[in-house]
């Protein structure tokens, strides 16, 4: 895969500054009482994970990121985007796996399939 994406797509700036207020919300709770500190790890987790999780989109190719861990998917094994009924958009490949693309949903799928040099297709109608 190329180095640089085309497009990074990750969820709402606001999980964001909602974890990062949390983060400084929860200090001094936890800094009242050493049986409180693990409290802190909960919202640091939150923002690491809004801070790195997230679809990455290369002319060949996707890169969708979790906390810990990702995987790469080239253009060439994807049969398949679409979107649920909740607007999150998941990645059918050809052995018949499905990935959840994060951050994309149903809005941004154009700029995602623009990005990596694709359109959508139109399909024919079947109202006769």
């Amino acid at each position: 895969m190329s180095t640089r994406p085309v497009l990074r797509v990750r969820k709402s700036g606001a999980v964001l500054l909602a974890a990062l207020i949390a983060v400084v919300s929860a200090v001094p709770l936890a800094g009242s009482s050493r049986a409180l500190t693990p409290v802190l790890l909960i919202p640091v987790v939150v923002l690491l994970w809004a801070w790195r999780a997230g679809t990455d989109v290369y002319p060949d190719g996707l890169r969708v990121r979790a906390l810990i861990g990702g995987s790469r998917v080239p253009w060439t094994r994807v049969a398949e985007l679409a979107p649920d009924e909740r607007g999150r958009v998941s990645a059918l490949l050809d052995n018949g796996n499905m990935i959840r693309l994060t951050g994309v949903t149903r809005d941004n799928l154009p700029m995602v399939l623009a990005a990596g040099g694709h359109r959508i297709e139109d399909r024919p109608s079947t109202d006769q």
